[in-house]
């Protein structure tokens, strides 16, 4: 998966980090903090946004679930505020939301 950076500058020094910390030169916390500063953070989506991006493709809950690898309880309580989505499943929420389904081509 790619990494989202918060822009092109960030991203060609995060990356020149990335070189350094390869060659010994920088620290894992070091890489820690240019992380933090140089990528973009995870939205947080609340139920209706949810619900927007699975509509936005017109498909159903469990159609969107398996897209998501997911069951269809989990996105159902997400757009009802029940839970919220996290880790790995949030990524791929974002990634849908900004790149659409295609990313699953």
């Amino acid at each position: 998966m790619s990494k989202e950076y918060k822009s092109d500058a960030m991203a060609a020094i995060h990356e020149t980090m990335e070189g350094l910390h390869e060659i010994g030169a920088t620290s894992k916390q070091t890489m820690r903090e240019f992380d933090d500063q140089c990528l973009e953070a995870v939205h947080e989506y609340t139920p209706e946004e949810i619900k927007q991006v699975r509509s936005k493709y017109h498909i159903s809950q469990p159609v969107f679930a398996r897209y998501l690898n997911v069951t269809k309880n989990a996105v159902s309580e997400w757009e009802r505020g029940k839970k919220k989505p996290s880790g790995a499943a949030l990524r791929l929420l974002m990634l849908v939301d900004k790149k659409g389904l295609e990313i699953f081509a």
